[in-house]
């Protein structure tokens, strides 16, 4: 990892300490597809999915999520939300060490082991990788739905 990924990571780091959860929830998101795919095949779609609802602009825009928000059942956002905090605890408790890796190779490692460990809590909750990344990026883009997921967020931490 270059110094130049690291400070990024800080930086990004710091702005959600002064700032709101759904700014997290854009920067988690970003982390967590890098983490699982890289940049650009964390955009692509392989195969169907429960969660996409096929629609007539689906050929117009084929990576972006066609779910109506509004019909998610809570079940589902309540998995997501268990997910999404486990994934959240690996990435907050790796980041310092990650941070300090001394080479590349061990920014790798870590890298490679916090995806596992979140792969592991997706998988735990009861999602697949995409409906965890479907959720998390129509949480950052539907405002209403981002609502919702971050209301459960702050729910869930007041009942730990």
């Amino acid at each position: 990892m270059t110094a130049k990924i690291k400070k990024i990571i800080q930086h990004q780091f710091y702005q959600f300490i002064s700032q709101k959860l759904p700014q997290f929830l854009a920067i988690l998101g970003i982390v967590t597809a890098v983490l699982f795919w890289g940049i650009g095949s964390a955009i692509a779609s392989d195969g169907p999915d429960p969660l996409t609802v096929p629609s007539s602009t689906s050929e117009a825009t084929p990576n972006r999520p066609t779910l109506d928000t509004n019909t998610i059942p809570s079940a589902k956002v309540s998995q997501f939300v268990g997910a999404y905090l486990q994934v959240l605890r690996q990435i907050e408790g790796r980041q310092q060490e990650l941070l300090s890796a001394p080479t590349s190779l061990e920014s790798q490692r870590i890298e490679r082991e916090i995806e596992s460990a979140s792969i592991a809590a997706i998988a735990q909750a009861g999602l697949t990788k995409q409906e965890y990344l479907q959720m998390l990026s129509l949480a950052n883009i539907d405002p209403e739905f981002g609502e919702r997921i971050a209301a459960a967020i702050q729910e869930a931490k007041n009942q730990e």
